[in-house]
């Protein structure tokens, strides 16, 4: 095999005419890979994609070729896959505002041009879920756009309309297998790409806590009371130790090198990775 791409928590091999995506343990906070690894988490994301892929066929096909059939020691961590042309904008769906949606919204009145009602606090759930694309930044954050630039960069409206209809129906499958898991998706990333006869394929990985808000149904009410959500099933120990990490004695510039994360950080922070599985599979 040989290596193609490494990325900040995934690598991708050729293997003949299919790709081996290989999830890690690394962890990146602010764009910035840590020193520390989280346990599980690679294998963790792999297999909740499997999950998802398997079950989403009837809505959109996948790239997965083989979850099994990758090398020995990148066994639960990887999946054999076909290649895809990959469209050029991140593809995310929001039932509930929170985060980047919501600093948008504070500043508008809206989310990637989609205007919303006034008043909302965060944590907030919509009044219906909406589709809130925006660019791959090769380096820092990607970009909120809204629906007509990202049919400009995909060079085809109709197509842009199929990826935002797909992205929808694939949140609103999801969120209602979540619910009743006891689990809220408030937001997720989707990738998509083409195959060779040109039909609209689901890629990369779907659903995890990497790619996704996963919050616990208890305890979201109380939060939402007060304009805010419950702790997600992600990396948000990670995100809430650095903000009071001192580097030299000053807080983190967020800017490489990260300090290393202390044990508890690193146990509490795999036990959700590994939550959110056990919870959305049973």
């Amino acid at each position: 095999m040989k290596l193609l791409h490494s990325g900040k928590v995934r690598d991708v091999y050729a293997d003949g005419d299919d790709l081996v995506l290989v999830a890690s343990d690394r962890v990146s906070i602010y764009d910035v890979v840590l020193p520390t690894a989280i346990p599980d988490k690679g294998a963790v994301l792999t297999q909740l994609s499997l999950w998802w892929f398997d079950r989403l066929g009837d809505l959109v096909p996948n790239h997965v070729i083989s979850g099994d059939d990758v090398p020995p020691e990148f066994a639960g961590r990887a999946m054999r896959c076909r290649r895809l042309d990959m469209l050029p904008v991140e593809c995310v769906a929001r039932g509930y505002l929170t985060g980047g949606g919501l600093t948008d919204y504070e500043k508008t009145g809206a989310v990637s041009g989609v205007t919303l009602p006034p008043g909302l606090v965060d944590g907030a759930q919509l009044p219906e879920p909406i589709f809130t694309p925006s660019t791959k930044a090769e380096t820092g954050h990607d970009e909120a756009i809204d629906f007509d630039t990202a049919a400009e960069l995909v060079g085809d409206r109709d197509l842009m309309t199929r990826v935002r209809d797909v992205s929808i129906a694939l949140y609103e499958f999801a969120g209602e297998h979540a619910r009743e898991r006891g689990v809220i998706l408030a937001d997720t990333k989707f990738e998509f790409g083409l195959d060779r006869d040109g039909s609209l394929t689901l890629m990369d990985e779907v659903l995890t806590p990497d790619s996704s808000r996963f919050w616990p149904v208890e305890g979201y009410e109380a939060a939402a009371r007060v304009g805010g959500n419950p702790p997600s099933f992600d990396k948000q120990f990670v995100r809430d130790w650095l903000e009071q990490a001192r580097v030299g004695g000053q807080p983190w510039n967020k800017r490489a090198p990260a300090p290393a994360l202390p044990a508890e950080v690193v146990e509490k922070t795999a036990d959700k990775y590994r939550e959110a599985f056990e919870r959305l599979v049973g």
